[in-house]
């Protein structure tokens, strides 16, 4: 083909892509079309396109009736999802689907990427060894095909493979601390992918790698010389999951120098990368309470809150992933794969033994029952500790923090107004609204029921656009969003200093803070807090009881 000199994400290969597609579709030549839709997600820059791209593969390799088509399509989209979005919960879905269809197939590669990708959902949850497990059987595999005397862009696929394996089994062996290991595989990868044009992204990874490692070996100016040399290959393909960790890692590099103000913009910058993407790996939280920290000791209260407000968002997006992901992909990986496997054994084994499996099979699910159960419990567990880990600092840091956003001086605001009265707003309006919305969350009118920005406005006597624009300029939120939060930070509040409510139905505790629905009450406490109030008020009294 006359575009396979070209680079990943390189649109200048596209013309001649397309020319591949529309041959193929005019011969009717579907297996060649699945091709060249996946050539076109190599090559197209733009990672909407890309999934377009991917949705046009699955279509073709559906009519081809060929298993590893629809294999490879399916992960082809779980890619992209992983790679340019990083949202793992669609990624997973589609892992799941070629997992499907992979277990009927002989095509060991392709059974050992899906292998692959699975093991990077698990190691983003958390289930390291487990994930460990699977990047080992991957870099056997990976290796020793990589070695044979298979076509030059088989042995290319395979190596890549090898690598990757390789990388993020570095990464989970840094989670356990595991640094002897860890190191042991930087080394083997920074060796393998040297002075190799065809992998040189994958030689940055084991830099950044080796950066991190320095940085816990406390050799922060070497460590800074590796991550800063990675940096450009991760920015250059759009990586901002691993732009984010290089980051982080100087700036905590850069704090262990002594170098605060340096360290801050580096920090800052992964905040602008969760922005652009709202997506943020769990051990980038810390991220958060040096910034939280910092501002605090500076006395900036806004940039306080504002870094307060994006941690507690932070917690709320990786809350949601672990929610979903980690029953999923127990009961719909590691639960079918038993499933399977049995069915497999019944087909081979006498009548006699059918009761014998039985029996082994329903002990096996019940043990993986009890294991979801347990590692469900030790989630909510974790989230109670940090909700009230927070609600602690915030009664400590009350004086500094419980009224940032409603004091307002003439002084602070005077600098701001030029694009508002091109708005229409008056400064004095505003401030007196702002005035008005202190008083009212002095005094809890938000726990009125039925509020509307309608009422609430005719009785601050204003009118609706103002307060609306009032609010989303200085709370950074719509009304909406802002009643929400007071109404569940009140009642978590009264949860926490007040035993009477733990007694309360949930309906009660919706009644008390001015919500009409249970549904929308148990949803809304949900995404603030990142626990289902029924498990908040089980710890709390668990923990009282310790207590």
């Amino acid at each position: 083909m006359k575009y396979e000199t070209f680079g990943k994400n390189d649109d200048k290969a596209m013309p001649h892509v397309r020319k591949f597609i529309q041959k193929a579709k005019h011969e009717n030549q579907f297996p060649k079309l699945v091709l060249g839709y996946q050539d076109a997600i190599y090559f197209e820059p733009n990672k909407y396109l890309k999934l377009k791209y991917a949705d046009s593969a699955i279509a073709a390799a559906y009519k081809t009736q060929n298993q590893d088509l629809i294999t490879s399509a399916y992960l082809g989209k779980g890619i992209i999802y992983y790679s340019n979005f990083r949202q793992y919960m669609p990624a997973l879905n589609e892992y799941l689907k070629a997992h499907s269809y992979v277990k009927n197939s002989n095509n060991e590669y392709l059974h050992y990427k899906v292998v692959y990708h699975l093991g990077v959902v698990k190691s983003y949850l958390g289930y390291y060894q487990e994930a460990i497990n699977h990047f080992n059987d991957c870099i056997y595999y990976f290796e020793t095909k990589s070695k044979s005397k298979l076509h030059p862009n088989e042995i290319y696929n395979h190596k890549k493979g090898y690598l990757n394996s390789l990388h993020q089994a570095n990464v989970c062996y840094r989670n356990l601390l595991n640094h002897k290991k860890s190191d042991s595989l930087i080394e083997v990868g920074l060796k393998n992918s040297a002075h190799d044009n065809d992998f040189v992204l994958e030689h940055n990874y084991f830099l950044k790698s080796k950066g991190v490692s320095l940085y816990f070996k406390k050799q922060y100016p070497k460590a800074l010389l590796y991550l800063n040399h990675s940096l450009e290959a991760f920015k250059k393909v759009d990586d901002f999951s691993w732009v984010s960790v290089n980051y982080f890692f100087q700036g905590k590099s850069l704090v262990s120098m002594n170098q605060m103000p340096d360290a801050i913009e580096k920090f800052e910058k992964v905040d602008s990368i969760f922005n652009q993407h709202q997506f943020i790996l769990p051990e980038l939280r810390n991220n958060y309470e040096v910034l939280i920290d910092y501002y605090k000791k500076r006395r900036n209260t806004e940039k306080q809150l504002y870094y307060m407000k994006q941690l507690l968002k932070a917690d709320s997006i990786i809350s949601k992933d672990f929610s979903y992901l980690s029953p999923k992909i127990h009961k719909e990986y590691d639960t079918k794969s038993l499933v399977e496997e049995k069915k497999k054994l019944e087909e081979g084994l006498h009548k006699r033994s059918i009761l014998v499996i039985a029996l082994v099979s329903v002990s096996s699910v019940i043990g993986i029952l009890y294991v979801i159960r347990y590692r469900r419990d030790r989630i909510v567990q974790s989230k109670y500790k940090l909700l009230e880990k927070k609600y602690k600092e915030a009664l400590s840091n009350l004086d500094n923090v419980s009224n940032v956003g409603n004091k307002y001086t003439s002084e602070k605001i005077s600098g701001e107004y030029e694009n508002q009265r091109k708005l229409g707003i008056n400064k004095e309006i505003e401030l007196e609204i702002l005035r008005k919305l202190d008083i009212f969350e002095k005094n809890i009118g938000y726990i009125k029921k039925g509020l509307t920005l309608k009422t609430l406005a005719t009785q601050f006597e204003t009118n609706t656009y103002y307060l609306s624009w009032v609010i989303n300029e200085n709370k950074k939120m719509n009304f909406n969003k802002y009643l929400s939060d007071l109404r569940i930070n009140y009642i978590t509040n009264q949860l926490f200093t007040h035993k009477k409510y733990l007694n309360y139905t949930i309906e009660a505790l919706a009644e008390e803070c001015g919500i009409a629905s249970r549904q929308n009450f148990s949803d809304l406490f949900y995404e603030i807090n990142g626990l289902r109030p029924t498990d908040f008020i089980k710890q709390r009294i668990q923990e009282m009881k310790n207590t």
